[in-house]
């Protein structure tokens, strides 16, 4: 049997590998460390941890925890080296990153099938392939990736506003209303603020703490089409009132007058459950985003599914440009995997080279493409990325936002979350069931 190429040696090139050999399926990994050293990385082992050495909250009442689970329930070689090297973190799963990407190096290189190569990828290789390259995408294989997309569905750097629960959001404070419609309701919803709101607002915005670069991203150069918030507010006092925060068209219905300024917030899924901040591109520390942002008039208990950051990642525009199994439109057998696809965090990028993994287990044999269900975890991240609802794709992570709404109302938030856990774990159940043929145990029919 022809290898799997594998371009890029990550958590999501490595779980991907681990997820074909264990099917008796040879796997070719090109991986151009120690040859071409990226920015980040230090060594050149498999799996290698660029930033945090957490994997984030491992508890069973969160998105990223149900997340964790799916991923054991497959036999998840980075669940397995995170376990085996995980530290005292609290509730959060963190590992001793040497040993951790030690772990992933010998599982793989231990494996007959498995061919490691140590050198750079830069043409997008044929027969079945999957591209796992990851937010430090080498110049020459991202210039090629960005002839086959288009240089504007690949993304060079991660520019993304804060997004909030909508049930958070005081609409006794703030109304919904389209810029110079002359009626109420509308996309979007708005947060007036008077003189004195914007004057405490702005203060705190300029005097907030920013999140420092990491060494490897160099000097920040933003685009005016998506500059920081901050950045904008210390031009001057009045920058954000004749940008993003312009009250004209946007008059109160319940008064009638323009308010000084105001801040929009924006549907961000399907659902309508999640909501962004129009212009709110931020690289403010994340406690600092929750304090400031905070002041904003409605969204004084606002909730924060995510929070903005602004960073050095390659990734592709998913929902024009990927299919519902990662593969870019049009084409069988190459796939992507990992942050490049548009999800955010190590645990969501290795789900994505497990889910590239079975796509390419499914073209080899003649099956089906899996359709993953949207109440797992795992199937909520792909139906997100399928999500055109935002004109500008923003990466996503794991968050209780991202699950289809219950049938029933239930008002109480922390019940509300275990019923669409429990649910996302039976449907995962039942699906694993419903494919014997992609999750049978090596050996068993």
């Amino acid at each position: 049997m022809q290898p799997v190429v594998i371009a890029g040696g990550g958590l999501a090139g490595s779980e991907a590998a681990w997820q074909l050999v264990r099917r008796g399926i040879p796997v070719h990994m090109f991986e151009m460390r120690p040859v071409v050293s990226s920015p980040a990385h230090r060594t050149d082992k498999l799996g290698e941890l660029v930033c945090s050495n957490s994997l984030g909250s491992d508890r069973g009442d969160s998105a990223a925890g149900l997340l964790k689970e799916e991923l054991r329930s497959l036999d998840s070689l980075i669940m397995k080296a995170a376990e085996a090297h995980s530290v005292p973190a609290g509730k959060a799963l963190a590992v001793d990153r040497e040993r951790f990407s030690q772990f992933v190096t010998d599982a793989l290189l231990g494996n007959p099938l498995f061919t490691l190569t140590r050198r750079e990828v830069t043409e997008i290789p044929e027969g079945p392939c999957i591209i796992a390259s990851g937010p430090l995408t080498s110049p020459a294989l991202a210039s090629k990736l960005q002839a086959l997309f288009g240089q504007d569905y690949l993304y060079f750097y991660d520019a993304v506003a804060p997004v909030i629960e909508l049930e958070s959001v005081d609409m006794s404070v703030a109304y919904r209303k389209d810029r110079y419609a002359d009626d109420e309701g509308g996309d979007y919803i708005n947060c007036p603020m008077d003189e004195r709101q914007y004057q405490t607002f702005y203060e705190a915005l300029i005097a907030a703490e920013r999140a420092p670069l990491h060494d490897f991203e160099g000097k920040a150069e933003y685009f005016e089409g998506c500059m920081p918030v901050e950045v904008i507010a210390s031009r001057g006092r009045d920058t954000l009132r004749f940008g993003p925060l312009r009250p004209v068209g946007l008059n109160d219905p319940r008064t009638g007058k323009r308010p000084y300024a105001v801040v929009q917030i924006r549907q961000d899924n399907a659902e309508a459950t999640l909501y962004n901040l129009v212009g709110f591109q931020t690289n403010l520390r994340w406690g600092e985003q929750q304090r400031v942002f905070r002041l904003i008039p409605g969204l004084e208990h606002a909730e924060f599914v995510r929070m903005g950051v602004m960073h050095r990642n390659i990734y592709v525009d998913a929902p024009r440009c990927l299919d519902g199994c990662l593969r870019p439109r049009g084409m069988d057998s190459l796939f992507l995997a990992g942050q490049m696809t548009g999800v955010e965090g190590y645990v969501e990028s290795t789900a994505m080279g497990a889910v590239a993994a079975l796509g390419v287990f499914a073209c080899l044999n003649g099956l089906p493409q899996l359709r993953w269900p949207a109440e797992s975890a795992i199937g909520a991240l792909l139906f997100r990325l399928q999500d055109a609802t935002n004109p500008r794709f923003a990466p996503t992570n794991a968050n209780m936002g991202i699950f289809p709404p219950l049938d029933e109302k239930i008002k109480s938030r922390r019940e509300r979350h275990e019923k669409i856990l429990s649910r996302g774990r039976l449907r995962f159940l039942q699906f694993k069931a419903n494919n014997a043929l992609f999750f049978s145990e090596p050996g068993k029919e």
